[in-house]
C-alpha cells in the first residue's frame, strides 16, 4: 500500500517506532485523503492541517520514540472534550468559541503517547442524539452517504470508517460511541464506570458518559483503551470458554426489532458456541419502567449541560429537551432508579458471563436536518434505532458494539457484547474471537464522485419503516 491511509494503528505506530516512516508523512497521508474525501462524509468541524504536521515533527524528535504506544498515529477528537488551543463547540452555536488552555486528560493520554490529533469532529447539539447534523454539517455513513452516521460520535466513527484516521475518540451517554459504530462498521468499547477518566459536559450525565475508543480492528481498540484506561488489556492466546446468553427482545416495550439484527444474533451465537462456549438463549428481565427511567436521565442530563447557555441560540430540540429534563434532575440526582436496576439485573449477568444482543433495532434514518425537527419526531426514531444501548449506561457497566454481518444494502451490520464490571477484558477477547471466525470490511469504499442526495421527504417514509 503505497499510503498510510487505511492502515491500523498498530502498524503505523510500528512502523514509527522502527523509523521505518515519520510522523510527517503518515499525517500527510490522512490530510490528503481527508482533503479529498471528507466534503462527502462530513466527519469534522476543523481539521488541525498545519497544527498537526508541527506536533507530527515534533513526535518525531521525542528521545522516547521507540517506546511511544500509538507513535505517529493520526487521531479524531470528539468536538466535546478539549484540545489544548482549539475550542470546543458541542455542536452548538450557543457555546463560546475560545481555545482550550488544556488538554482533555484523555487527549493529554494519546497525545503522550504519541498520538497527533489531526482534527476535531462533528456532533449533535450538546450531542444530545443519535443523529450527527448541525450549524457545522452533517456527518453521513461513509457505506451509505444518504444516511446518517449516528450520534453522538458521528463524526469520530464518519472519520474512522472513511479511513480518514485509524482511531477515534468519543464517548457514550445513551450509545453514543456504539449507535455511530454499529451504523459504521466498527468496533467500539463504553467502559465500565471509573475505568477510563469521564469529565464529559456538567456531570458526566450524572456519572452515565464515558469516554471510549474506535476503531477498525479489535487489536486497534485493544491498544486505545490501555493507552486510555493507563492499564493493561492483553491478549490471552488461550481461549477460555464463557457462558453467554443471546437475547434479542428490545429492552424497551413496544419497538420492534429489524430481522437483520435478530439474524446477526442468531448467526453470532453459533460462531461462539461453535467456538466453545456455553451459548443459550435468555431474555435479560428488562423492567417495563425502562423507557420512562431512560427518558427522564437523556433529557436531565441535558437539561444540566444547558444550564447557563442562551436558549434562543440553541435548536428547538435541544430547548425542548432540556425542558422536559429540568422536572427530573432532582430524582436522577439520587440515583436510585440506576440502583434498583443494577440490583435487577445482577442476578442475570452473575448466572452469565456475558450478554450477546443486536447492536440496534433498525439501519440509521436518512442524512438530513433533523436538528431543525421535531423533538418528538427525533426522540421517536432515535427510540427505534436504538433501544438496546441506553440500559448499560444506566448500570455503568461495560458494553461493546461489534460488526458482524451486513444490512440487506450491504452497510454492515453488528451487535453488541455486555458484561459485568470490570470486564472489559473478557469483552475484548470474543470480539477478538469474532473478529478472527467472521472478518469483517475494515474500512468503506467511500466514491470519489458526489453521491445524489436523498429526495426531500425521504426521511418521514424512513420513519414507517
Amino acid at each position: 500500500m503505497s499510503s498510510w491511509a487505511g492502515r491500523t494503528a498498530v502498524e503505523i505506530a510500528a512502523a514509527v517506532r522502527e523509523k521505518r516512516v515519520t510522523p510527517r508523512e503518515v499525517v500527510a497521508d490522512h490530510l490528503a485523503r481527508i482533503d479529498r474525501l471528507d466534503g462527502r462524509v462530513g466527519a469534522f468541524r476543523k481539521v488541525r492541517a498545519q497544527a498537526a504536521l508541527a506536533e507530527a515533527d515534533a513526535v518525531a524528535s521525542r528521545d522516547d520514540l521507540d517506546r511511544l504506544p500509538l507513535a505517529g498515529v493520526p487521531l479524531a477528537v470528539k468536538d466535546n472534550l478539549a484540545v489544548r488551543g482549539e475550542s470546543h463547540r458541542d455542536g452548538s452555536v450557543a457555546t463560546p468559541d475560545t481555545p482550550a488552555p488544556e488538554d482533555h486528560v484523555t487527549v493529554a493520554r494519546l497525545r503522550a503517547a504519541g498520538a497527533v490529533v489531526v482534527g476535531l469532529t462533528n456532533v449533535p447539539e450538546l450531542c444530545v442524539f443519535g443523529t450527527t447534523e448541525g450549524p457545522f454539517g452533517t456527518a453521513r455513513n461513509p457505506w451509505d452517504l444518504s444516511r446518517t452516521a449516528g450520534g453522538s460520535s458521528g463524526g469520530s466513527a464518519a472519520a474512522v470508517a472513511a479511513g480518514l484516521v485509524p482511531l477515534a475518540l468519543g464517548n457514550d451517554g445513551m450509545g453514543s460511541l456504539r449507535i455511530p459504530a454499529a451504523n459504521c462498521g466498527l468496533v467500539t468499547l463504553k467502559p465500565g464506570l471509573g475505568v477510563v477518566p469521564a469529565g464529559i459536559g456538567n456531570g458526566d450525565w450524572f456519572g452515565m458518559s464515558e469516554n471510549g475508543p474506535l476503531a477498525t480492528t479489535v487489536g486497534d481498540l485493544r491498544l486505545m483503551l490501555a493507552v486510555l484506561a493507563d492499564a493493561v488489556f492483553e491478549r490471552r492466546e488461550e481461549r477460555t470458554p464463557r457462558r453467554i446468553a443471546a437475547a434479542v427482545r428490545s429492552p424497551l416495550a413496544g419497538v420492534r426489532v429489524g430481522r437483520p439484527y435478530t439474524t446477526a444474533v442468531r448467526e453470532a451465537a453459533g460462531v461462539l458456541a461453535r467456538a466453545g462456549h456455553q451459548v443459550r438463549r435468555a431474555e435479560p428481565p428488562y423492567p417495563l419502567s425502562l423507557g420512562v427511567t431512560a427518558l427522564q436521565h437523556w433529557t436531565a442530563g441535558t437539561a444540566v449541560d444547558a444550564e447557563g447557555l442562551d436558549r434562543g441560540r440553541l435548536a428547538r430540540r435541544t430547548r425542548v429537551h432540556a425542558t422536559v429534563g429540568r422536572r427530573f434532575v432532582g430524582p436522577v440526582r439520587t440515583g436510585d432508579a440506576r440502583e434498583r436496576l443494577r440490583a435487577r439485573m445482577t442476578p442475570f449477568l452473575t448466572a452469565y458471563d456475558v450478554l450477546l444482543t443486536p447492536a440496534l433495532a433498525r439501519r440509521s434514518p436518512q442524512a438530513g436536518p433533523w436538528h431543525e425537527r421535531g423533538w418528538l419526531r427525533n426522540v421517536l426514531v432515535n427510540t427505534a434505532c436504538s433501544p438496546f444501548t441506553p440500559p448499560w449506561n444506566l448500570t455503568g457497566w461495560p458494553a461493546m458494539s461489534v460488526p458482524f454481518g451486513t444490512l440487506p444494502s450491504g452497510a454492515p451490520c453488528a451487535v453488541q457484547l455486555v458484561g459485568r464490571p470490570g470486564t472489559e477484558g473478557v469483552l475484548l477477547e470474543l470480539a477478538q474471537e469474532l473478529e478472527e471466525l467472521s472478518p469483517w470490511q475494515r474500512t468503506a469504499p467511500v466514491p470519489d464522485r458526489p453521491e445524489r442526495r436523498a429526495a426531500p421527504g425521504a426521511a418521514a417514509v424512513e420513519e414507517g419503516r
